[in-house]
């Protein structure tokens, strides 16, 4: 389907390369720098600067990718600040369920993607400064609250961790997932739009996103992204028909590169691993240096080109 280079309208109401082996970044590329989101404001335009041009020079050694990003040009504000944010209230009785949704109304690609937090919940800064940057790239994002308004924060102790991760029960959470992605699906569907979606997970939903494309019964999907993705069961990979990408790196210790490279197999169907050196547990939406915003900047250019590839450059006629 063409885009329509309008923005769909949701009526709801307010209650690298082409190959299929595995990739690594040696995080050699130019200083690159990005001014972050205003902490108080998810809504305000992010980025001072923007990559609007990528040369990606690869050179295979060692089963390693070089990657060098040129082209430094200022970002189109202008475009970015085109974007709404609605709090949602979805579902019904008992199911219902909390959500932000991220719109483009400049430029919009007429494709859904779902955004599956890590443990900080859907309204966590970080969160929803990556879900904005999504949609300034032509994309209606929705991130579903999936912890009930209980997400872990950073002042609880450590060792009460594993107790709250059992409150959040598998099937429940399974289910709320199924809610919001219906949800887009039908709010698409109205709008005229049979896209199939896209899912985006990072830690916690990165696993999920595993879960959700093998249970994908419906069909919706088109494509994964599994960021760092936690307590994934590799045993369903093999029931997954899309192709998925998975970024992570090798420093991580809480999800193992190795895993991963099974996993990627599993799937086939072009499914990819880029894993980026040096790099730890949240780089990609959650960078803690200047090195670390190199990485998060490269992530994020690969995942863009991938859901680009995988999801809208398919369906332009």
């Amino acid at each position: 389907m063409a885009s329509s280079g309008n923005a769909p309208h949701f009526h709801a109401s307010v209650s690298a390369v082409s190959s299929n082996k595995s990739l690594v970044f040696c995080l050699q590329s130019p200083s690159l720098r990005f001014r972050p989101f205003n902490k108080a404001s998810p809504l305000v335009p992010p980025i001072a600067s923007k990559l609007n041009a990528w040369k990606s020079e690869v050179q295979s050694i060692s089963n390693k990718i070089y990657s060098s990003l040129v082209g430094l040009e200022s970002e189109n504000d202008e475009a970015c600040e085109l974007v709404n944010g609605t709090e949602l209230s979805i579902g019904e009785g008992d199911d219902t369920i909390r959500a932000y949704l991220f719109k483009a109304v400049k430029n919009n690609n007429d494709t859904g993607i779902l955004l599956l937090s890590d443990i900080y919940g859907f309204e966590d800064s970080s969160t929803r400064e990556f879900a904005y940057r999504v949609a300034c790239n032509g994309y209606n994002v929705l991130a579903p609250d999936l912890f009930r308004g209980d997400p872990w924060t950073k002042d609880r102790p450590k060792d009460l961790f594993e107790q709250w991760y059992a409150k959040q029960q598998p099937d429940r959470v399974a289910k709320d997932i199924i809610t919001a992605k219906d949800w887009l699906v039908g709010e698409l569907l109205s709008a005229g739009i049979s896209k199939k979606l896209g899912v985006i997970g990072f830690c916690f939903g990165g696993g999920r996103v595993i879960d959700v494309l093998a249970k994908d019964q419906s069909n919706n999907f088109g494509a994964g992204v599994s960021f760092y993705g936690t307590r994934i069961d590799r045993s369903v990979a093999c029931d997954i028909n899309v192709p998925v990408l998975f970024i992570s790196g090798d420093k991580d210790p809480l999800c193992p590169v190795n895993l991963l490279r099974d996993l990627e197999k599993s799937i086939g169907r072009g499914s990819r691993v880029v894993i980026f050196e040096g790099r730890g547990h949240g780089f990609a939406h959650r960078p803690n240096s200047p090195d670390e915003d190199e990485g998060a900047e490269q992530a994020f250019l690969v995942m863009r080109s991938w859901l680009h590839d995988e999801l809208v450059a398919g369906n332009l006629s």
